[in-house]
């Protein structure tokens, strides 16, 4: 089995034969999960005898759509992943001439929490799109461009590809501290314009499998794993000292109970939150974690 990984900001190419995995969690868990032992080399600086072994498209910060997070430098975003990519399977195709071990590899999906932090919830001079458009407006703006983009990938050659739901943003210490409450555990405005476009995520996966028999489209619910219905997130960052509104101060002392928290700093989750998301995605615990499979049945079918 090959295995291929399309991660958040992240198109990753891999191929289980020489063990190669992705190194940002909690798709490092994963990768372990999967037998993976051994990260692997930046598009930017991978030769051409690395491409059929495993390709890092990162991009912290990317988005769904091209302008998400701009204000930040020059992310690549996920189109722009998409070409690279296109490239790297262009070269495969002069170097080896057969790409059908493509058909064979898992693409793992984790994008679009940039669209709404550094884009619909950062109205002001970078961004309009929290002015212009309503919350459902804006969830199907993002689906119509992601659904492109899928079928971009499935034409490159993927056919079992996992695409991970947004976590819900109003429960991170920075939307708290930024937005009230109004007395509950997380910001639940903010949580209906998250669940507005997760809302609408399996729904295309659903389509997608419709639409291409041969493939295996999957939807991974990362806000119900990390946040299940009733639950209080324990908001206190890892790093009780913050420079600005989210990062740790630089040299900071954590603080002293860090495996009971859910977040790094006001915006990352800690790695028991990543443990949970990979552990629960690779193997199901409850029905509603994957639809229709979870990340080992994928590696199944």
């Amino acid at each position: 089995m090959g295995l291929f990984r399309l991660i958040l900001f992240t198109l990753v190419l891999i191929h289980e034969k020489y063990g190669h995995q992705y190194y940002t969690v909690p798709f490092v868990i994963l990768g372990q999960s999967l037998g993976f032992d051994e990260f692997i080399p930046s598009y930017a600086s991978a030769t051409d005898d690395q491409f059929s072994k495993g390709v890092n498209y990162a991009s912290g910060g990317a988005g769904i759509r091209d302008e998400s997070g701009s204000h930040n430098g020059d992310i690549i975003c996920l189109d722009r992943q998409l070409r690279n990519h296109k490239s790297t399977v262009s070269s495969l195709r002069r170097t080896t001439k057969n790409t059908t071990f493509l058909k064979e590899c898992i693409y793992l999906i984790n994008i679009g929490n940039n669209d709404y932090i550094n884009n619909y919830l950062m109205p002001g001079k970078h961004y309009n799109s929290g002015r212009i458009y309503s919350k459902d407006e804006y969830a199907e703006l993002l689906m119509k461009q992601y659904h492109h983009q899928l079928r971009a990938l499935y034409n490159l050659g993927a056919r079992k590809i996992a695409a991970f739901g947004l976590t819900h943003l109003g429960c991170t210490p920075f939307m708290v501290k930024k937005f009230s409450t109004e007395g509950k555990p997380c910001v639940n405005w903010i949580n209906d314009v998250i669940d507005a476009f997760n809302n609408r995520l399996k729904p295309l996966i659903v389509k997608l499998n419709k639409d291409k028999p041969d493939a295996r489209f999957t939807f991974i619910n990362t806000a119900g794993i990390l946040f299940p219905q009733g639950a209080v997130s324990l908001r206190t960052p890892v790093c009780c000292q913050l420079t600005g509104d989210w990062a740790c101060t630089l040299n900071s002392n954590p603080c002293p109970v860090r495996s009971l928290t859910t977040y790094f700093d006001a915006l990352h989750p800690t790695e028991v939150s990543n443990m949970i998301i990979a552990t629960r995605s690779y193997k199901a615990a409850l029905p509603t974690d994957a639809y229709p499979y979870d990340i080992h049945h994928l590696t199944q079918v």
